[in-house]
């Protein structure tokens, strides 16, 4: 029998417009075909309502998937004002609709934007993908069951009012990772008195890659229909941990931190994760950790760079 291909080895970040309508997993497993990868995942769902930025990893950049998951993240949303939905967007059925504030105005708005700023608690959506008792929450949220949830605490870095329209308004959110843009609209709603759920969201920017750096599937599907190779599209791992020092190692040290051993060095003050290079590259991420008067460079995260053992 036979052995069933598995895909080519693809490395490196693809960073996706995602179109409204379709799950990430779908432009994941679209994208994985279009480049016969044998390895890719994805650095954090959108819902299907959602568009923009959805960076998609191949190789060894799914080994920092993890640290663009945990990074933060910017959107531009519109917000429906008077209608309550049951998903806090326009997807679900309209549980409550109360009349909009006359004085509608930036104005008026502002004051209460700003109670959202900052350090804030927030209770995850019942519609969200959040696990209990290892099942999403959006499961038992379609068989009308309501789970408990406890607030949690994030950071809206940024809270812009665009524009204010008779019953709409836009806003712009730079935040940590783990908020979800829905119940930040739903809030505000409440806070105004009548309710509100989101009709549009756009992520503008994760894992420090903005609209500037997106390719559109239509686009790569052309490609691939003139026979024109995707690989020159996709950026390597380290483009999306920039967020870390860099920490250059060269002879003994640089073999030790390939081999997986923890090396000493002296000199630099870090602490928290560093980027570590060789002479021919990026080796991946280390957990620097303060040793007396050393720091001790624990490798955590590698990419394959055996070429540089001799380094």
């Amino acid at each position: 029998m036979s052995r069933r291909r598995k895909g080519r080895d693809v490395n490196g970040i693809l960073v996706i417009d995602k179109p409204q309508g379709v799950t990430s997993n779908g432009i994941l497993q679209q994208v994985k075909r279009l480049y016969g990868a044998a390895k890719a995942g994805h650095t954090g769902a959108l819902d299907p309502l959602a568009t923009g930025v959805l960076p998609l990893c191949f190789g060894e950049a799914t080994k920092f998937s993890q640290m663009m998951l945990d990074s933060d993240k910017a959107y531009i949303a519109t917000a429906r004002l008077g209608v309550r939905t049951e998903t806090g967007d326009s997807e679900g059925a309209v549980v409550e609709e109360k009349p909009v504030p006359a004085e509608l105005s930036a104005e008026a708005l502002e004051p209460l934007l700003d109670r959202f700023r900052g350090d804030i608690q927030q209770v995850p959506s019942m519609y969200s993908a959040l696990k209990h008792k290892g099942r999403p929450l959006y499961e038992y949220a379609r068989e009308g069951i309501k789970v408990e949830r406890p607030a949690r605490p994030v950071t809206i870095y940024q809270l812009d009012l665009l524009a204010v329209r008779a019953n709409e308004i836009d806003l712009a959110v730079s935040c940590t990772k783990g908020t979800y843009i829905r119940s930040l609209v739903e809030d505000i709603g409440e806070a105004l008195g009548c309710g509100a759920h989101v009709t549009a969201l756009r992520r503008t920017m994760a894992s420090g890659f903005t609209l500037d750096h997106v390719h559109k599937v239509p686009d790569l599907e052309a490609k691939r229909e003139l026979g024109e190779s995707l690989d020159g599209l996709l950026v390597a791992p380290d483009a999306a941990l920039s967020m870390f020092p860099e920490v250059q190692l060269a002879g003994p040290s640089l073999v030790s931190i390939l081999n997986g051993q923890p090396v000493r060095i002296t000199g630099q003050s870090l602490e928290g994760f560093v980027r570590v290079y060789g002479s021919k590259g990026f080796v991946g991420l280390a957990e620097a950790i303060t040793d007396g008067e050393a720091v001790q460079l624990v490798p955590r995260r590698l990419v394959k760079n055996s070429d540089q053992r001799k380094a």
